[in-house]
This record gives C-alpha cells, structure tokens and sequence, in this order.
C-alpha cells in the first residue's frame, strides 16, 4: 500500500510537471541578455523586405566594444547571389555546433542571421532545459562582422564557413522564407527547442529540408549537407578545412564594417583548391 501510494504520488508529480511545460506561454519581456535583447521585425515591401533593428556590435577577446544596433536594412531577395554556411563548433563536444547564415547579394553586401535560444541575464544554456521549453526563441539579424567575430575573437572558438549549393532561385526563397520566419516569429513568440527548434533544424525547416538526426546533432550538420549535394567537395574533410576561416576573423576584425565584408569576400575568392574556388566566386 505504501509502495503504491508513493508511485501514485510520484506519478501525480510527474503529470503536474508536464502540464506546467506545456501550458507554459513563451514571454517577450524578461531580462535579457543584451546581445539578445531586441527581436528584430521584417516587413515586406514593394521591392523587397525592411528588416529592424540589425545587430553590429564590435568585439575584442575582453568583450563587446561597441553596442550598435542599425536603425534597419533593406533587403531585397531578387539581388541575393550566394547563402553561405557559418559553422560554430562546439570546443570538445564534436557532436554539437552553432550554425548561422550569412546572404551575400549581388552588390557585395552581406547580412546574417543567427537563432538562438534568448537566454537571460545569468542564463546558461543547457539541452535538456532547452528541450523543456525553458527559453524563448529569437531570430536575430546582423552584421557579418558582428556574428564572425563575437565568436572567433571574444569567445575565440574555431568557424568554418561553407557556400551552400543553391541555384538563384532557391537562395531568393529561402531567403524570403527567413524573413518571412522572422516576422511570425516577432507576431508571435515560441519557444527554443533542442530537438525540433534548434539553430539548425530551424534553418532546415526553412530549406524543405526533412528532420534528421544531423539537425539536433548539429555538428554534424555540415558533413550532412554535404552528403546531399549542398556542400561541395570531394570530401567533407577538405571543404571542411577550406572553410576555415577563425584565425583569419581575429586577424581582421579591426576592421570597419564595409571594408570587413569586401576582405572577408576577397579572401574567400583567393582560395585554391577548395570547394570555394569552382563556384563563380571569380
């Protein structure tokens, strides 16, 4: 009888648990961590898209230097000309990465997008809280600069950057759905989650990519792609090792942000025998 009633209870603690999760709304108003702080909207217009505010915060290995967010861009996807990859792995977890996007247009401008989960002044992340509907999603927009080098020269963790396999049509619709994405998101707020909205599986989703485990093992997220066709190479290994990209980040990341974006651009197009170097960059 004892027994019974101590499961009962535990069950009944359990059932109490669960539904405390799943009623549990997402909230737009708590104490954000500042580089997390503003969601950004996108709204359509007659030639193309108006995203706000665009992150371009400037970073030494101390921390943030400068705290900039721009007023806003426009973004056009009929001028879009290559989506790129930028691969953020996790420092002795080989099974986990952050991934982004970086959108390079015809006139050589750049802008990226990160997804993350917005965590709290004092939050950590974790992914079994992540999975448990303990933070908020945030779509947020950026400047290369910013993304490339809060993550090699503050954080000082290796990137490898990938150009995606996409015909021009693809890369305009895909980036019309993340702008899209990112003003649903802003309408209405969700919940990050480790298995099915993470980084990854978000930007997959995006795609009409099918869940694999790849997207919650995000790692492992490149050499995937590349098994389909959407990273180019004879081997993952090599197009991994010619997207390397970390030390070149620190060694530029003085610079301002146009001429940042024109070096990251030439020094991409420089490159010999890596997949970068057969895919009109020249």
């Amino acid at each position: 009888m004892f027994y019974r009633a101590v499961l009962l209870g535990a069950l009944g603690g359990l059932a109490v648990f669960i539904a405390a999760i799943l009623t549990k709304a997402p909230q737009t108003d708590l104490d954000w961590q500042p580089h997390l702080s503003i969601q950004p909207a996108a709204q359509e217009t007659d030639g193309g898209w108006q995203v706000a505010p665009v992150r371009n915060w400037t970073y030494t290995a101390e921390g943030p230097a400068s705290t900039d967010w721009e007023t806003g861009a426009a973004v056009s996807p009929a001028e879009v000309r290559r989506v790129w990859l930028l691969v953020e792995p996790h420092p002795g977890l080989a099974v986990m990465a952050h991934t982004l996007v970086l959108f390079e247009f015809g006139d050589g401008a750049l802008i990226g997008l990160t997804i993350e989960a917005r965590k709290e002044i004092g939050e950590t992340f974790a992914p079994v809280r992540g999975a448990l509907r303990r933070f908020e999603l945030i779509y947020v927009w950026a400047t290369p600069r910013d993304l490339i080098t809060r993550r090699a020269v503050f954080l000082d963790r290796a990137l490898q950057l990938y150009p995606l396999e996409l015909t021009p049509d693809q890369a305009q619709a895909y980036l019309s759905t993340m702008l899209a994405r990112t003003q649903a998101l802003a309408e209405r707020p969700r919940f990050y989650n480790t298995l099915h909205s993470n980084c990854t599986n978000e930007l997959a989703k995006a795609a009409g990519l099918g869940w694999q485990p790849a997207f919650v093992l995000t790692g492992r997220a490149a050499r995937a792609l590349h098994k389909r066709g959407l990273i180019a190479g004879e081997t993952f290994d090599g197009a991994r090792s010619a997207g390397e990209i970390g030390d070149w980040a620190r060694a530029n990341a003085g610079l301002p942000e146009a001429d940042f974006n024109r070096a990251l651009l030439a020094h991409l197009r420089q490159r010999r025998n890596s997949p970068i170097e057969n895919n009109d960059l020249d």
